[in-house]
């Protein structure tokens, strides 16, 4: 008896060591079994506080009282499926006549404090059927990406949700994106598991750094061209047009619209050209698009120039291959002309912490009001948390593992023999030096060395 009352002691010791210092081994250890045997033993009870069961039937009330039975009671939704999880529980729920999934997604909170799990999210999967994942513990804590990802051309992993799956940056489903958040919000971070993520895919990579390239340029060995001021960056944005307008002139040439050829085989863009024909797609990365936008000048040609090159981009890019991802601190009409248009083309929004609730309203104010509200609680000393939404607005809280610049430089030169030479962008592909050369001076007034 005594050694299994110590035995006993210190399986309680460790399941409170495990749940303080590592939560996620103690949910594989511990917390999922618990977690199981709670949701099974209270479900029936919980949908009924929850207000999520119907009363019995006619025929039902009918037939127990033709066969003097007690009076059915109230039903919960169906559990089609249960299956445990890595972060947590998946509950698939099949609706009884008369539920909504609405109902369903508005008792989420209730759910969770009811089942004592961290969180509860909803979605519907169809008709009549409503899937419910719990997280047993807080997994945006600590991030650890699975380690089976499903990685598919231009589809990158880049960040985990607040119900343990995987945020996917896909470029075939959401073609643009903007990036917005406050200094130290990590901003960056998200744009180095992006760039490591597309590094071993065949893609070009084209940067746009007007802050002298300090955030672009360490990972030049994978990047076909890169720009690191205004100037440069307008002549860069124009020979992006004019690949993309080559790049129109093959579809058109390879479209042979006649009876004969098969709808499938019907080009609209480069995905539906043949293998051997198809131009490399082209992703690019603009790292403060305020440096672009903003002008000390009322009327500044160079300007007007870059927006209307990025607006077109934005509009006609995604048949051909282009796809962008604009990043910035703010991004309104204080950037003048054309910023509420190139805003409306680009279809993925990520918000990091921000200063202001106007900043949010900027990426969500015209999608959802409740990613503006998630936006502005992001506390400051959780650093990489944001809330990614598109244009049908649904949203999630993410956060991307952290990825130092070392991490990042290493991918890139891993993978630089990826990096594909456009005859467009030669001009603008960046020159590599060696470390053996002697380092520039940072002013023209630094002392020469001996």
């Amino acid at each position: 008896m005594a050694a299994f009352t110590v035995a006993l002691v210190l399986v309680v010791a460790a399941a409170g060591l495990l749940r303080w210092r590592r939560p996620a081994w103690y949910w594989m250890t511990f917390g999922v079994t618990l977690a199981t045997l709670r949701v099974l033993v209270r479900y029936a009870s919980v949908m009924d506080a929850c207000g999520l069961t119907v009363p019995p039937s006619r025929w039902r009330l009918a037939l127990a009282r033709v066969t003097n039975r007690p009076v059915p009671v109230s039903r919960p939704p169906r559990i089609l499926r249960f299956r445990p999880t890595r972060t947590g529980l998946v509950l698939r729920l099949g609706l009884r006549p008369g539920q909504d999934a609405f109902d369903v997604a508005a008792a989420s909170d209730r759910l969770r404090h009811s089942f004592s799990m961290y969180g509860v999210t909803s979605r519907e999967v169809r008709s009549g059927v409503v899937e419910l994942r719990m997280t047993g513990y807080d997994v945006l804590k600590r991030v650890q990406m699975p380690a089976k990802l499903d990685i598919r051309p231009m589809r990158v992993p880049v960040a985990l949700r607040e119900d343990g799956s995987v945020h996917y940056r896909d470029y075939r489903a959401v073609p643009h994106a903007l990036t917005l958040g406050a200094t130290e919000s990590g901003k960056s971070v998200y744009q180095r598991n992006l760039v490591a993520g597309l590094a071993s895919m065949d893609v070009a990579l084209v940067g746009i750094d007007c802050k002298q390239g300090v955030e672009l340029f360490p990972l030049a060995r994978r990047f076909s061209a890169l720009a690191d001021n205004p100037d440069t960056a307008a002549d860069l944005l124009d020979a992006l047009v004019s690949r993309m307008e080559g790049v129109y002139q093959l579809i058109r040439a390879e479209q042979r619209i006649t009876a004969a050829v098969p709808d499938a085989e019907i080009a609209a863009d480069i995905w539906d050209l043949p293998a051997h024909l198809r131009p490399v797609p082209v992703v690019v990365l603009v790292d403060e698009v305020a440096e672009l936008a903003l002008s000390t000048k009322k009327n500044d040609p160079r300007r007007d120039h870059i927006v209307k090159a990025l607006v077109r981009l934005a509009q006609l890019g995604r048949a051909a291959g282009i796809y962008l991802e604009i990043c910035g601190q703010r991004f309104g009409s204080e950037l003048g002309d054309g910023i509420t248009m190139l805003r409306a083309q680009l279809t993925g929004r990520t918000a990091h912490r921000v200063n202001d609730e106007t900043s949010a309203k900027m990426a969500f104010g015209d999608i959802s009001p409740d990613a503006v509200l998630a936006a502005i609680q992001i506390p400051a000393e959780l650093r990489g948390l944001a809330v990614a939404g598109d244009s049908t607005g649904g949203w999630h809280r993410i956060r991307a593992p952290h990825t130092s610049l070392r991490q990042a430089v290493n991918t890139c030169n891993r993978h630089a023999d990826r990096t594909p030479a456009l005859p467009e962008l030669a001009p603008f592909r960046p020159e590599l030096t060696s470390s053996s050369e002697a380092p520039v001076p940072l002013s023209k007034t630094a002392p020469a060395t001996a």
